[in-house]
């Protein structure tokens, strides 16, 4: 079952990036420069909500961390269509379907992937305008450094995993709307960027807290645009319950983002950057070998492109298959 998933899934980002690899001639113009320090739990997503490869929703489950599986990922934001303080404002949606995957190569190695398709939209007044399509594909390896036994005297157990990989210029970008308020209103970045990541979890009995780093380097695309680099972080707290041969695992948590400026032609765009901060709320359950992930999101605090964008909230709903 693992070999043929691991082949399904090369095939898939083979397959997709061949299909789209004539619109990449057309594409982007993103970030280059490393802000400081605010966020992940995993998409990757962008602080205005591009590409939402995982980034804060996170990037696998409590339950497993051996799965594949298909997850929805909705995000709402209100953008200030002008430059005038009585400029109107707009509503975006960023709907996304990722089939997801955490998989294991070895007992300390796992692969893991996001492929996205995205269908966004919002009501301009000059009309309703909609992109569909495949976003940028995420492929990460993950390595276990470190991970211990139960110590019978304090019944702790510690796991510690650290990555790294990149995202290819999978998604179209549309160089004319990187001007807007929001640029971020893409399938994807037209570039190859690169990701690190790293895991902490720590459980004691049936609880425990998850804590994960991410920085996206991101790199000038054929259009001579960067969007800015990006560093996410989350702590989630969760506890394991059973009832009737089923799991539950309720989590509370937060989650930062923080983006440095796009660039274009090596100058930072002005009132690109910004940094959000997001209380986290989920559960999942798990019976056999499936389980169905429920999360939202709300901000506590955000500056987005200089308060012109607002993040409203972001819900997510996922099913995994599990191999162990």
């Amino acid at each position: 079952m693992k070999k043929i998933a691991v082949a399904l899934l090369l095939m898939c980002v083979q397959n997709s990036y061949s299909a789209l690899k004539d619109t990449l001639q057309n594409e982007h113009r993103f970030q280059k420069y490393a802000y400081l320090i605010k966020d992940l739990g995993e998409e990757y997503c962008d602080a205005c909500g591009c590409s939402a490869n995982g980034g804060s929703m996170g990037f696998g489950s409590m339950l497993n961390d051996d799965f594949i599986g298909v997850r929805y990922v909705y995000q709402k934001y209100t953008t200030k269509e002008g430059v005038f303080n009585n400029s109107p404002w707009i509503e975006e949606n960023f709907n996304t379907i990722q089939f997801w995957s955490r998989i294991p190569l070895t007992s300390h190695i796992q692969l893991m992937a996001l492929i996205p398709f995205h269908n966004n939209n919002r009501l301009l007044n000059t009309g309703y305008e909609n992109r569909s399509g495949l976003g940028d594909i995420t492929v990460v390896g993950l390595y276990t450094l470190f991970q211990s036994k139960k110590d019978s005297l304090s019944n702790y157990s510690h796991k510690v995993q650290l990555g790294g990989g990149l995202k290819a210029p999978t998604g179209k970008f549309d160089e004319s709307n990187s001007g807007t308020l929001n640029p971020s209103f893409q399938l994807g970045t037209g570039s190859w960027d690169y990701l690190f990541i790293t895991e902490y979890v720590i459980k004691r009995q049936q609880s425990g807290l998850n804590m994960a780093f991410s920085y996206t380097y991101k790199t000038e695309n054929q259009k001579h645009y960067q969007f800015g680099n990006q560093l996410n972080y989350s702590a989630t707290l969760f506890h394991l319950l059973h009832w009737n041969h089923i799991n539950f695992v309720p989590q509370i948590g937060v989650a930062e983002e923080v983006t440095a400026s796009n660039r274009q032609f090596q100058q930072d765009v002005v009132g690109t950057k910004g940094d959000i901060l997001f209380s986290k709320l989920g559960l999942e359950v798990g019976k056999g070998r499936f389980s169905l992930g429920m999360n939202a999101m709300l901000p506590l605090k955000q500056n987005l492109t200089d308060g012109n964008v607002k993040a409203k909230y972001r819900v997510a709903v996922n099913l995994n298959y599990i191999f162990q």
